[in-house]
């Protein structure tokens, strides 16, 4: 029987996969409609540093670069951790199939990493167009899927 630890960590493990899959099926989208990288991020590290009253250094440039890898930051960080919970909650006994499972945790990462950018004022998925709301299911349905068929994986020795 594993641990909470090791559900945590295979489950972070399999965030990372998911989230590698996110990433490469967002840039796919840009490639192939040759549409620009959503600026949501950025939108959202300059938000919430202003909300906390948390300067980020630099100027021009340099802070501009700098929100950026942050704004990239939290989102592996958001990958990783929620893959995280997705094995703490196999370790507490929700054991769907990968399928289930991987529906689940993207549709729920989706939801939980659009409600605060909604609730900030940065996104409206109600003005969203139905291109908009593919360029945003789609790689979430991938990221979910993949922490899906890894952790049943990882359950199966």
């Amino acid at each position: 029987m594993a641990t909470l630890r090791q559900r945590l960590l295979a489950g972070a493990a399999a965030g990372a996969a998911g989230t590698t899959v996110l990433n490469a099926a967002t840039y796919l989208d840009m490639a192939l409609r040759g549409r620009p990288a959503s600026r949501t991020p950025e939108n959202t590290v300059t938000t919430v540093a202003e909300l906390t009253h948390i300067p980020i250094p630099g100027t021009g440039k340099t802070r501009e670069n700098r929100i950026a890898g942050v704004g990239a930051l939290a989102g592996l960080v958001t990958g990783v951790a929620a893959g995280a919970a997705a094995g703490a909650a196999r370790h507490l006994g929700f054991r769907p199939g990968p399928m289930v499972s991987g529906l689940t945790v993207g549709l729920g990462a989706m939801v939980l990493s659009n409600a605060p950018m909604t609730a900030l004022k940065i996104t409206d998925p109600r003005s969203w167009s139905v291109q908009d709301w593919i360029s945003d299911v789609v790689p979430h349905l991938g990221y979910g899927l993949v922490i899906g068929a890894t952790l049943a994986w990882l359950d199966s020795d």
